[in-house]
């Protein structure tokens, strides 16, 4: 089926906002990054704008992701069937560790926080729902991604790999044979890949097939003991099985 090119156009311009988090951006860059006229978007985006799926500043000459975007996002939350099951654990892993614990599920190259609970010695606390991270380089990814194998697999592993820090791995014979350890030992790890200082291990959660949410924890290496590491994945292991065990017997209630 042939792509509708303004449909297309207006997918990317929101996902480009949406990235950018918050932060301003003018119509020449939107245009360079995006290779479209400035006055071709200049009339999308006062489109978008009147419908509150984009926002300026009080100048009128900068922009940034509107209202709507929330809303599509929330009923998203709000309909997602796994989402409350899975929090219920998070809420418990979180009671038990005081660690930053993540819901996240894969979408292309990346993955997606669907669910966030932070630590509590952490001063500044952001919110991590809707954020996307590249798959290779996160324990949530890595989890998910292990599932896969071959032609399942190279959809998610973008050419264009960059590192997040030193430790990211963008060979790819070097992240096959970290997967193929996820695989051996049940869970992944991400040792200061995506961010230097904070070790983070991470499940998948295989209620669908094929594979695409996992949970995983989050700590600064600072705090981290042989002991307590060995504590967390066994906490997150068992998690996963009962949260799979509730999702199949809900499943095979005809509920889901």
């Amino acid at each position: 089926m042939r792509e509708v090119k303004s449909a297309a156009r207006t997918v990317e311009l929101l996902e480009r906002l949406a990235v950018l988090q918050n932060r301003p951006t003018s119509i020449r860059e939107l245009s360079e990054a995006m290779n479209v006229p400035r006055s071709s978007l200049h009339a999308l985006l006062r489109t978008l704008a009147r419908h509150g799926w984009v926002r300026s500043d009080s100048s009128g000459s900068m922009y940034m992701i509107g209202i709507r975007a929330l809303l599509a996002g929330t009923s998203y939350l709000d309909a997602d069937p796994y989402l409350p099951i899975v929090q219920t654990f998070l809420h418990e892993l979180h009671e038990e560790f005081d660690e930053t614990f993540h819901f996240g599920r894969l979408d292309g190259f990346d993955i997606v926080y669907l669910a966030t609970l932070k630590s509590s010695r952490y001063s500044r606390q952001l919110n991590r729902v809707g954020r996307r991270l590249p798959a290779f380089a996160t324990s949530l990814g890595k989890a998910v991604l292990a599932e896969r194998s071959g032609a399942d697999l190279d959809p998610h592993l973008s050419p264009d790999a960059l590192p997040l820090t030193p430790q990211t791995l963008t060979v790819r014979a070097d992240l096959d044979a970290d997967l193929e350890q996820t695989r051996s030992r049940g869970y992944a790890i991400d040792n200061e890949e995506n961010t230097l200082g904070l070790k983070c291990f991470a499940v998948a959660l295989p209620y669908t097939d094929p594979t695409s949410d996992a949970i995983s924890v989050s700590l600064p290496l600072a705090r981290l003991t042989p002991q307590l590491e060995e504590q967390i994945v066994a906490a997150l292991r068992l998690s996963e099985r009962n949260i799979c065990n509730i999702v199949r017997s809900i499943k095979d209630a005809a509920w889901l």
